[in-house]
């Protein structure tokens, strides 16, 4: 004889829950199945009768009666599962940052993905892919530094840096320095047509060599205004010719230049002259990618951004807050501890 059935009795609020279940579209189809069993239970019908009612096991309609029986309305849903055990853990990604710091084996240059799965052992290279993405390490991404030497750094930033502050009163603070050897490179360049119809602009990788030209800029800091000379050579009668221009443009005015023979810029510390950061500008928006035929074509283009740079020129904010040279450090160690 079948042992008996666990016997169903649903309160009022029990069986309104079990009805939202068995009409709502968006409950899953297990929970649907299970409200069923046990409303069918409710009525008094045999654990057979369900079964074949709904095509299931006996098993299956006893496992849901006994456990709605013991939790109610909680039983029906599906227990914690631990699932698979972790086969990576929070030491394995501690082993990977702590091999980052360390040279590449012998024989290479720097670390891969490959080489550091190799190296770990244990860990597939798609884990250390996996590991390097979640950190925002890149393999191949290079930078550079370039740290100073200078004894006197700290006075000479100071120096440099109270300039930029706070000027002398009526005083012209001026930035300069040379961009020599600027060559002028002749491109072939325009509208390329591709076979499926699109169209690409772009230059070819080949070009053309038509000399050199060096350019000397002075930097207004108050204003952003630049003035800029042309030569063929760097030498210094070319620097006090430019200097002479310069100073007779400012009649009687007190005039502080920032430049490695009046307030020095520390060694390796060109980035403290703010002239630095506008020939940046001019290489990016004047000359990256463009075509010249002659030096001449080549100074008459900066000069052409010279005249609209300081058409809408205005002095660049200084925010550097503390300035002092620093090293490279480790990357990763920190991450280990």
């Amino acid at each position: 004889m079948p042992p008996r059935a666990t016997p169903i009795e649903l309160t009022d609020q029990e069986r309104q829950t079990l009805n939202q279940w068995m009409s709502a579209g968006t409950t899953e189809h297990r929970l649907v199945e299970r409200a069923q069993i046990i409303l069918l239970a409710a009525e008094g019908r045999s654990t057979r009768d369900i079964a074949d009612q709904l095509r299931t096991r006996t098993a299956r309609i006893s496992k849901w009666r006994t456990r709605f029986a013991q939790e109610r309305l909680s039983g029906l849903s599906d227990a914690a599962r631990s699932g698979k055990p972790a086969k990576y853990t929070a030491d394995t990604e501690k082993r990977m940052l702590a091999l980052l710091d360390q040279p590449p084996p012998k024989g290479y240059s720097q670390w891969s993905g490959p080489l550091l799965a190799e190296q770990l052992g244990d860990v597939d290279v798609h884990q250390v892919w996996r590991l390097l993405r979640q950190r925002g390490i890149s393999l191949v991404r290079r930078r550079s530094w370039c740290i100073s030497t200078d004894p006197e750094f700290g006075p000479k930033a100071a120096d440099i840096v109270g300039l930029y502050l706070a000027p002398p009163e009526h005083a012209l603070v001026l930035c300069v320095d040379e961009k020599p050897s600027i060559q002028a490179l002749e491109r072939a360049q325009g509208w390329l047509r591709l076979p499926d119809g699109k169209a690409l602009n772009g230059f070819s990788h080949g070009y053309k060599r038509h000399g050199t030209t060096t350019l000397f800029a002075a930097l207004d800091v108050a204003t952003g205004q630049v003035q800029t000379g042309h030569y063929q050579r760097r030498r210094r009668r070319e620097f006090l010719d430019f200097m002479n221009g310069v100073v007779a443009a400012h009649p009687e005015r007190e005039i502080h230049v920032v430049f490695d023979n009046f307030h020095y810029t520390p060694t390796y510390s060109s980035w403290l002259n703010q002239v630095e950061v506008w020939f940046s500008i001019l290489s990016r928006k004047a000359l990256q990618g463009a075509s010249f035929t002659s030096p001449r074509q080549l100074r008459r283009a900066i000069d052409n951004f010279v005249e609209a740079h300081n058409s809408k020129a205005a002095p660049f904010e200084w925010t550097k807050a503390v300035v002092h040279p620093t090293a490279p450090k480790q990357r990763y160690s920190d991450l280990c501890k």
